[in-house]
């Protein structure tokens, strides 16, 4: 099915000749368009849309007279295009990241222009590998404090997705805030979930009520904002009273918290309290869900998989034999990386990202035009027939190094790509391939649910039980 129209020639903005087409898309509800299933059900609606009108296509969300227009990149091609070849031309000011700097500030994940090139330049120093293999020995600790808990779960059953929700932010939380861990958890549980959903609405609605307005969705996400702003501005308090006293934190100097209070760049400039804030909780989402998502489906997806399951295991008693993990160990399980690379792939955290175009702009043979809210899908991308041979199928043999190097740069990018990639990526790879080859070390798994339910928010979300049943190896 099509609506392709007439045809033109024009040249694309790389300044090849290419075919122009009316951009093809679904008709949507007489009333509101494509808004219901862009908000309700946007994993199967981008399938759906790629299988029947191509790698390009134009969404209308809203009533008539006030519908927004939503242009969907499919293509590894569209995807290098937008964050790669010509970044410069789609902007992270899309109706999206407006919503998410309004709820968590201007940090890196979301600031532009000046803002963002001074904060890279003062935050990237903070994430070389060797300071990022510094954090292996807290990711060990929250390991075996995770498995002290699982050896009496009730019944010898876990929520997986739960747990490693609760993992990721634990670790995460402990790397940013040393002593302090366990005034963020809760906080932080109980308050993105919220926000996530309130981005998510917000940003295909076709007119916004203004924030302000004393609305039930308003008032529960502005709830959530003050909380985590509290919560964070509190830390961030403290600890610049004790450093004022000459109080030396207990869990030593080198949290993410005190590295970031000390950044300074070459002429001085450092971050205030609010960018401090700011920074804080772009990377509490960014080193929290993400990371959970990934671990909570490697785990599920080898507990329906034995074979696979048992060739990850042998490799993670071969190289940990007993022992904590540590950051030499990542290079040394491959077998393991290819498994989350898959998980990634199959349900990547970071399901859809936005962009706005500044210029017109030629992809796919399709004329984007300038002001256009471009959305890219790893997950649709990340299922490409054209790419993935069964995509739907479970293999992290997908992953040996040969095969990587056959496919398409963009193929697979669960972290962004181009000159705005994640600066966490080394981070959470190590994270999470350490932990996973902790847990195997030290439990068996088996699937106690078949299939699970998701919805979308910020990132990925699990809406049902992802539950395993655990037999101790020890």
């Amino acid at each position: 099915m099509s609506l392709t129209t007439a045809t033109t020639s024009t040249t694309s903005t790389t300044g090849t000749a290419a075919t122009i087409t009316r951009i093809p898309g679904p008709p949507g509800l007489p009333l509101v368009g494509s808004l219901l299933d862009l908000t309700r059900r946007p994993l199967r609606t981008y399938l759906d849309a790629r299988r029947d009108y191509g790698d390009v296509v134009r969404f209308a969300a809203g009533p008539p007279g006030l519908r927004a227009e939503f242009y969907a990149v499919f293509s590894p091609e569209g995807a290098h295009q937008v964050l790669g070849s010509e970044a410069a031309n789609f902007r992270k000011d899309n109706s999206f990241y407006d919503e998410l700097r309004s709820s968590l500030g201007n940090g890196l994940l979301t600031s532009q222009d000046g803002d963002y090139h001074r904060q890279r330049r003062l935050i990237q120093p903070l994430f070389t590998r060797r300071r990022v293999d510094g954090y292996a020995e807290a990711v060990g600790q929250e390991c075996a404090v995770l498995a002290d808990r699982w050896r009496v779960a009730p019944g010898g059953v876990v929520d997986v997705a739960e747990e490693m929700s609760r993992f990721a932010l634990r670790t995460v939380s402990r790397i940013l805030f040393g002593a302090d861990v366990e005034a963020a958890v809760r906080v932080v549980h109980d308050s993105f979930p919220v926000l996530g959903e309130f981005v998510l609405e917000r940003g295909f609605a076709p007119v916004k009520v203004p924030r302000g307005w004393p609305t039930p969705a308003n008032r529960r996400a502005a709830g959530a904002q003050r909380d985590l702003y509290a919560v964070c501005d509190r830390i961030i308090a403290e600890r610049a009273v004790r450093r004022a006293a000459g109080v030396a934190d207990a869990a030593g100097p080198e949290d993410l918290l005190e590295l970031l209070t000390r950044a300074r760049g070459e002429d001085g400039e450092r971050l205030d309290p609010a960018e401090l804030r700011d920074q804080v909780l772009i990377f509490l989402l960014a080193g929290h869900e993400t990371t959970a998502t990934s671990l909570a489906f490697a785990l599920f997806l080898l507990a329906k998989h034995p074979e696979q399951r048992r060739r990850a295991r042998e490799e993670a008693d071969a190289v940990l034999a007993g022992r904590a993990p540590v950051a030499a160990d990542l290079e040394a399980l491959p077998y393991l990386t290819q498994v989350l690379k898959e998980a990634m792939r199959l349900y990547p955290a970071a399901s859809q990202m936005g962009r706005r175009s500044v210029e017109e702009s030629v992809i796919d043979g399709y004329v984007v035009p300038a002001g256009a809210q471009v959305i890219l899908a790893p997950w649709v991308t990340h299922r490409h027939p054209d790419h993935w041979e069964q995509p739907d199928r479970f293999d992290p043999d997908r992953f040996l190094p040969e095969r990587e190097k056959e496919r398409h740069r963009y193929a697979w990018y669960p972290f962004g790509g181009g000159p705005r990639a994640c600066i966490g990526q080394h981070f959470s790879m190590l994270e999470s391939v350490l932990t996973l080859g902790a847990l195997l070390r030290d439990f068996e798994f088996e699937a106690v649910d078949r299939g699970v339910r998701l919805g979308q928010g910020i990132t990925l979300q699990v809406r049902s039980p992802m539950r395993v049943r655990l037999t101790p190896r020890d």
